[in-house]
């Protein structure tokens, strides 16, 4: 017998027609961006904010979000911490949901959109583009995670002898699946050394970009996984997978300490501490960002607070709203591309991403209630 099952039951709920709502607004104006009136029509993009919310939050913050299938395979099986095995499932689905929606996002903000064949055409690249490697590697990784979530549909299709194959070689598709977020993950913070001078001192820390781009995505991949886990508990109405998430969280604990201890030696060498208290707007983001990622490692580093499903779910909230506001002040909050340019996203861009959003909820609700994505109670 599989360790998983499907969760079944009633697939239009109240809040999946909610979502369904969101979604066809969103709908409504994808038509007005491809068919309709172009890019100008549905969004505030200038020549000085070249990218908005569509990639700013759908891929550098989306993706981020998408880890939690990354952060579980260094801890399954590079650490060998078998224990967790009942967490990578859901996970991987929510990183497949998240990394393909994040990459159909990557349309809206594309001129000519319609040539997105061209990454599949090596003759065409483009090899002094910064986001060459970031596609290449987002759209193998998306591959990857489609193979790594395929035993849950072969086990619900009963193609058990394809499922045995795949196994055979599910050690290399997963070695990958750890190899391919490192490099675009790291790649994504070198993109804020090649804005330079645009970037705010605070969050402009150049050479060390690619690791503080890829510790943020670890702690918000361990972070999803916790909150993943702790609202399907109270949505699923299934037994809360507390010990197993306490755990966790002190695996956290060491990339959030490293974050943020890292990051105040590099601003004390560059002479920029005191850029923390200039109570300009930048020093209070700064200041509040900075206060998210502490409060996290607060609660988990008390043995009570620790075990406690309700603070761990608080301390994986902040950790999330952390990571998220350091990509969104350093990619465009803060960003300053010269006098003359103001962006702020338009009523249509956002609800573009809100459709998105909603659609990945929606593709999530019914994959667990058709294929054996959530574990069996009895063997969490």
């Amino acid at each position: 017998m599989s360790a998983y099952q499907p969760l079944g039951g009633r697939i239009f709920t109240k809040p999946f027609i909610v979502l369904f709502i969101i979604f066809l607004i969103g709908c409504f104006f994808m038509y007005q961006r491809f068919v309709v009136g172009g890019m100008g029509a549905v969004s505030n993009l200038n020549d000085g904010y070249a990218w908005g919310i569509w990639v700013v939050y759908d891929i550098m913050i989306g993706t981020a979000f998408a880890c939690g299938g990354y952060a579980l395979a260094f801890t399954v099986y590079v650490f060998n911490k078998g224990k967790y095995h009942p967490l990578v499932r859901p996970a991987v689905l929510a990183s497949l949901l998240g990394y393909a929606l994040g990459g159909f996002s990557a349309f809206f903000d594309m001129g000519r959109f319609w040539q997105f064949y061209e990454i599949f055409l090596p003759g065409n690249w483009n090899f002094n583009s910064a986001m060459l490697e970031v596609g290449l590697c987002v759209t193998a990784y998306i591959i990857i995670l489609a193979l790594e979530f395929a035993p849950a549909l072969l086990e619900r299709l009963g193609m058990h002898g394809l499922l045995k194959a795949l196994n055979k070689v599910l050690f290399l598709i997963i070695a990958l699946g750890v190899l391919l977020p490192t490099m675009h993950q790291s790649s994504l913070g070198s993109l804020l050394i090649a804005m330079g001078h645009k970037v705010h001192p605070l969050w402009q820390s150049m050479h060390l970009q690619p690791l503080f781009a890829l510790l943020s995505a670890l702690i918000m991949g361990f972070s999803i996984v916790v909150f993943e886990a702790s609202s399907a508990a109270v949505g699923f109405g299934r037994k809360p997978e507390t010990p197993l998430l306490a755990g966790l969280g002190k695996a956290v604990i060491g990339l959030l300490a490293a974050f943020l201890v890292i990051r105040l030696i590099v601003l004390m060498v560059q002479g920029r501490l005191g850029l923390i208290f200039a109570g300009d707007f930048a020093s209070m983001m700064f200041i509040l960002e900075t206060a998210l990622f502490v409060v996290p490692l607060y609660i988990l580093l008390s043995p009570t607070r620790s075990r406690r499903g309700s603070q761990l779910l608080i301390a994986a909230v902040s950790m999330l709203l952390g990571g998220a506001m350091y990509r969104f002040d350093a990619y465009l909050i803060t960003y300053n591309p010269g006098p003359g340019y103001s962006y702020f996203p338009s009523a249509p861009e956002i609800m573009i991403t809100l459709g998105i959003i909603a659609l990945e909820i929606m593709i999530y609700l019914v994959a667990v209630k058709l294929l054996p994505v959530l574990h069996r109670e009895e063997h969490a």
